[in-house]
């Protein structure tokens, strides 16, 4: 559903991806993972057009959407969520989904807005806080509104950066039980996560980053035992314990 080839970030002299190369398929989560700096939410800025690339190609269901600004890609398929939450504040968790839907309506003249914004509310259990300002709720209720906005829109292939930040380990469960429900309906899940118990339970593949290149992908077993992602990111200690579990 996505696919991703050759990605090529660079920051005046710095080259912060490399030749990066991905693929998201539909019905699955698929992860991203890497030490702080490594270069996964530049990756994604990338996939979505709010960075510019140097190098490499985006394809989204069949259509190169490399030279298309973000609205465009968002149009044929593809959300996100914010590593940094990006709600509007002043607005309610229903009229924040609103926007969405109405953005939405824009380029699809069937397209309805109130029904989506009540269905996803109510997928993401977050129907009583409709009449709440985002500017009031924890980090784990605007998480959850930030998912439902992206859902609005219909998406085909949906990027989650650090979801769980900032979650607690009741709403860490409650989120997973969400995006595993996703992927079993079909939509194509891109996951950047530090949480390794949570990127070990979720994902069928993964992808490590490091100083801007893929140095591993493969299944969590896989992910686990390469002796290359233990040096640059797992670790002997703690890190490599908990993705054990």
């Amino acid at each position: 559903m996505l696919e991703a080839r050759g990605l090529t970030v660079r920051f005046g002299g710095h080259l912060a991806v490399m030749d990066a190369d991905l693929d998201v398929e539909s019905g699955t989560i698929t992860g991203l993972i890497g030490p702080n700096g490594a270069g996964k939410t530049t990756i994604f800025n990338g996939l979505c057009g709010l960075q510019v690339l140097q190098a490499g190609k985006v394809v989204l269901d069949g259509t190169d959407v490399t030279a298309m600004k973000p609205h465009r890609r968002a149009r044929l398929g593809l959300a996100r969520t914010f590593q940094r939450l990006e709600l509007f504040g002043s607005l309610t968790v229903r009229e924040n989904l609103q926007v969405a839907a109405e953005n939405r309506s824009l380029f699809d003249e069937g397209a309805e807005v109130e029904r989506p914004v009540g269905d996803e509310l109510e997928f993401v259990g977050i129907s009583q806080l409709a009449e709440r300002r985002c500017d009031t709720l924890s980090t784990g209720q605007a998480r959850l509104v930030e998912l439902a906005r992206a859902l609005v829109t219909r998406p085909k292939v949906l990027l989650l950066d650090e979801p769980a930040s900032g979650l607690d380990a009741d709403e860490t469960t409650e989120f997973t039980t969400i995006i595993h429900s996703l992927a079993d309906h079909g939509l194509a899940i891109l996951l950047v996560e530090h949480d390794m118990p949570l990127v070990m339970s979720t994902c069928s593949v993964i992808n490590v980053l490091d100083f801007g290149r893929v140095i591993a992908v493969g299944s969590p077993e896989e992910i686990r035992h390469d002796q290359n992602v233990i040096v640059a990111y797992l670790g002997s200690g703690a890190g490599a314990e908990a993705a054990t579990r």
